[in-house]
């Protein structure tokens, strides 16, 4: 009988988490898919009402802590599981602060990456908790040189490269998307344009409403939609009503993964405006949507669209040519109908079938390498 290797995944939360986002899925999507091959369990922080320990969709999870102490929690707790469980492989998702295994788990290690924060945290947060996870990013080529990496995009593979991670060592696998949940519908009868995202500071979502702002000077006559919750968001409704825009612009706060797909099949145009991604997942729900995605020429984000085709880019933060290609779209009935069916064909390339299987593969290869005789 073939031994089903057990594997450890420490990440700071997991699906359920009510602050969990992109990275979560990543996780969930990949995993879920292999766990009739390994049996794969989680570490990760805890929250209010959530057990310790529970099964989600074959993957077993641990929770300790909480979102601000689960990374002094994780060497301790990563001991008691390994004596109870026998890991075979230990997965460390770098998604924030590194978790520098290396210090304490002896087993063959794997690490996932989304991208780094570098100088945007300084953007989002005070200069102390600032300065902190800048340096602890610094240190990744120190305690990370000899661990595989799985990167979630060109941009992230270029960074680890330039901080001096052999470029051997990291393998690009894309995320996915779902497209059943994501599919194209009849658009809006007037042109809605929405930005969508977690409302982060750093995201810069204001130049999203500038460039309303300034369609609305022109006489355009189109409606606006911002999804998301976060904690600008106080910010941005001050900035969008000293804009004079509240008449066109809705701030729909958080919604359900049905609500929001249902929107995006409406809109004619999906905007990101973050400086930084690790992947533009919202992006390609756009375009899997059969909407057109305008993307700031950022790292990540530039990989999910192919410019003039499936949506455009534009130069980071300004908002003046971000209006000008809206306007294309919401100009140009028949441009954006074009324009989203390339979207959903490009979006039809990415797979979390596609996707885990590589990342299987790629997981297997390494665990062949740790117990080849």
């Amino acid at each position: 009988m073939t031994k089903k290797y057990r594997i450890l995944i420490i990440n700071w939360q997991d699906i359920k988490n009510p602050l969990s986002g992109g990275a979560e899925v990543h996780l969930f999507e990949i995993f879920k898919r292999m766990s009739d091959k390994f049996e794969i369990h989680l570490l990760c922080s805890n929250f209010p009402g959530g057990l310790e320990e529970v099964v989600i969709e074959g993957i077993n999870i641990h929770r300790v802590g909480t979102r601000n102490t689960f990374n002094f929690f994780v060497p301790r707790k990563f001991s008691a599981l390994d004596r109870r469980l026998d890991f075979d492989l230990v997965i460390e998702d770098l998604n924030k602060i590194p978790f520098f295994g290396k210090v304490y788990i002896k087993k063959k290690r794997l690490a996932i990456i989304h991208h780094l924060f570098g100088n945007v945290i300084f953007r989002e947060t005070n200069p102390i908790f600032g300065f902190y996870v800048y340096l602890t990013e610094r240190l990744v080529p120190h305690f990370y040189n000899d661990v595989p990496f799985i990167s979630v995009s060109e941009s992230t593979k270029e960074e680890l490269i330039r901080m001096g991670l052999p470029q051997e060592n990291i393998n690009v696998i894309y995320n996915g998307v779902d497209l059943k949940r994501y599919e194209p519908g009849e658009k809006s009868r007037i042109p809605l344009i929405v930005g969508l995202g977690r409302l982060k500071k750093y995201k810069k979502f204001e130049v999203f409403i500038n460039a309303i702002g300034l369609l609305k000077s022109r006489g355009k006559k189109f409606s606006a939609m911002i999804i998301g919750g976060g904690d600008d968001l106080e910010r941005l409704e001050k900035i969008a009503e000293k804009s004079g825009i509240t008449d066109i612009l809705t701030f729909t706060g958080f919604v359900p993964e049905k609500k929001k797909a249902e929107i995006l099949k409406r809109a004619w145009a999906c905007v990101n405006t973050s400086p930084k991604e690790g992947w533009g997942l919202t992006s390609m729900e756009a375009q899997a949507s059969g909407t057109p995605s305008i993307v700031p020429d950022s790292p990540g984000l530039r990989e999910t669209v192919i410019n003039g085709r499936t949506g455009f880019t534009y130069p980071f933060g300004n908002f003046g040519q971000l209006a000008d290609q809206i306007l294309k779209i919401i100009g140009d009935r028949k441009l954006a109908e074009r324009m989203g069916i390339y979207a959903r064909q490009w979006a039809e390339n990415f797979t979390w079938d596609r996707f885990s299987k590589e990342a299987e593969e790629f997981i297997a290869r390494n665990i062949a390498e740790t117990f080849s005789p």
